[in-house]
This record gives structure tokens, C-alpha cells and sequence, in this order.
């Protein structure tokens, strides 16, 4: 697995596989790897001919207070995590190498950026999405690999990518969970023990939404208000949001008449936990 920290490495390599008629696959991250990322992996390893991760921890999409300081850099397991899986290079650039002197642009997706965890985190999906934007210009993928825990992350670079006109196609994983439910995350590993337990109430709330879905429940207010009774059930009750949208572009319904998504935001401790479960109509 060869090392790249520059935007001229990063560059240099490409071209390399460009010229050996290569494939080219993309998993973005910011480290503290885990199983949901191993699937990243493994989803380009199988369907591309060459595989590039980055690593960055990018400082425009987190606000201020947030957790930009503390978050979980292990970058010695996540290169031997990516080597065993078989990780063609890695992209380690820092923040220089990403934002050069004198750096001015801004990428926005409204009004997809500005509503659910965008209204909850100013700014943050502008960071996502310019930050994104750079990658894939570098990279120049085929096929790049988001997970679709980050639902609205998904959505939102989908949407980027054709608008921009990046000739990149965005594919989405499905999620990866532990044993009991709850979404793989790198922000897990804040979570006490107590907290911990309470925090599978966020899956389980989702579970209980989806079932009542296809039971046959089609209202989204009641299957929002079933997702709320079992967190607050629970002892979470800083809950940012549960919102039921449409799949294809998160629009707001009020029945559902195409497939949906319902997704949430809590904080439990002082930890903000994302998930969302796909509401899929029959036939």
C-alpha cells in the first residue's frame, strides 16, 4: 500500500493508474476506522481495479464548541486496518496540503445543507461539500464509497456530483451495526458504558418506526411520534430531531407515497449520534 500525503503524490498516482487503464475506487474518511468502514473497502476492492483512502480530519466542517480537537486520530491502526484489508494507497494529506494558502472557495448544496443536521450544525455540510469537491478532483474515481449512515451526507454529495457535472459515480453502503442494533460510528467510542447501553434506544426506536411502516402505517407524524415515545422511553431526551423524508431527495411528507427515509439526531451524554432506516413501499 503506497503512503501519499501531498496533492502532487495523490496526483502522481493516479496517473499512473489512469495509464494502466486502472479503475479507480475512493473511500473518504477522517480516520479511527472501523467495520462500517471496512465495507467501504471492501465494496471498491470488489467492484473497482485499484483503491484509494483518505485519511483527514477536516477542520471546515466542524463548528465552534464542537469536537474538531478530540476527535479519535489513530492513524498507526487505521494503515495497518487498510493494508490487511488490501487497500491499494492511502491519502494522508494535512491541512496545508488541503487548503493551501490563500484558499477561497466554498462549496454550498441548498437547501439540501441547511435543514435537518444542517440546521443543527451551521456551516457544516458547506465544509462536507467543499472538502469532498477537492478529493474527487484529485482522485478522479470512477466510483466513490459513502456510507449510508450519514444519509443526508450521501444525499447531499450525490446531488453535488450532478450538479458539478463530476464525472464520479457515488455509491451507497449500507450500515454497518453491532450486535444490538446501534449504527458503527467512530463518535461511539465517547460513550460511557451507561450511556452506551442507552444509546441502542436510537436503533431500536428506527426498528419500531420501520415496523409500523410495514404493517402499513403510512402517516409519517405517528411513525415520528412511535420513534419518540422509545427514546424518551429510554432517558434520551435532547432529541435535535426525527424527521420522515423522501428518500430520492429528502423532501419533507406528510404520507408516505414514495419510498422515505426516517432519520434522528440525540445527543446522549455529550455525544450527537446519528442514524436512519430506509422505508422501502412494497413492490
Amino acid at each position: 500500500m503506497e503512503l501519499l500525503t501531498d496533492r502532487n503524490t495523490m496526483r502522481a498516482w493516479v496517473q499512473q493508474q489512469r495509464t494502466a487503464g486502472h479503475r479507480i475506487g475512493f473511500v473518504p474518511t477522517m480516520g479511527a476506522l472501523h467495520a462500517g468502514h471496512g465495507s467501504l473497502v471492501r465494496e471498491s476492492l470488489a467492484t473497482t481495479d485499484r483503491t484509494v483512502v483518505s485519511i483527514f480530519v477536516n477542520p471546515t466542517q466542524f463548528g465552534p464548541g464542537e469536537d474538531f480537537d478530540r476527535y479519535p486520530r489513530i492513524f498507526e491502526q487505521d494503515r495497518v486496518m487498510l493494508q490487511e484489508l488490501g487497500c491499494h494507497a492511502l491519502f494522508y494529506p494535512d491541512v496545508a496540503s488541503m487548503y493551501p494558502s490563500g484558499f477561497q472557495t466554498a462549496v454550498t448544496v441548498e437547501p439540501l445543507g441547511s435543514q435537518l443536521c444542517g440546521r443543527e450544525r451551521p456551516g457544516h455540510f458547506t465544509g462536507v461539500a467543499t472538502v469532498v469537491t477537492v478529493l474527487l478532483n484529485l482522485v478522479r474515481a470512477d466510483r466513490a464509497f459513502f456510507g449510508l449512515k450519514d444519509y443526508q451526507q450521501f444525499v447531499i454529495i450525490r446531488q453535488m456530483v450532478r450538479d458539478l457535472g463530476l464525472d464520479c459515480e457515488i455509491v451507497g453502503v449500507p450500515t454497518v451495526r453491532e450486535a444490538d442494533g446501534m449504527a458503527m460510528s467512530s463518535r461511539n467510542r465517547y460513550l460511557s458504558d451507561e450511556d452506551r447501553q442507552r444509546a441502542s434506544a436510537v436503533s431500536a426506536a428506527l426498528s419500531a418506526a420501520r415496523a409500523a411502516f410495514l404493517a402499513g402505517e403510512r402517516e409519517s407524524g405517528r411513525l415520528e411520534a412511535i420513534a419518540r415515545r422509545i427514546l424518551t422511553e429510554a432517558g434520551i431526551h435532547r432529541i435535535q430531531y426525527i424527521a420522515v423524508r423522501s428518500a430520492a431527495a429528502l423532501l419533507p411528507l406528510e404520507k408516505i407515497h414514495e419510498d422515505g427515509v426516517i432519520l434522528t439526531a440525540v445527543k446522549v451524554g455529550k455525544t450527537r449520534l446519528i442514524d436512519n432506516m430506509v422505508l422501502t413501499l412494497p413492490g
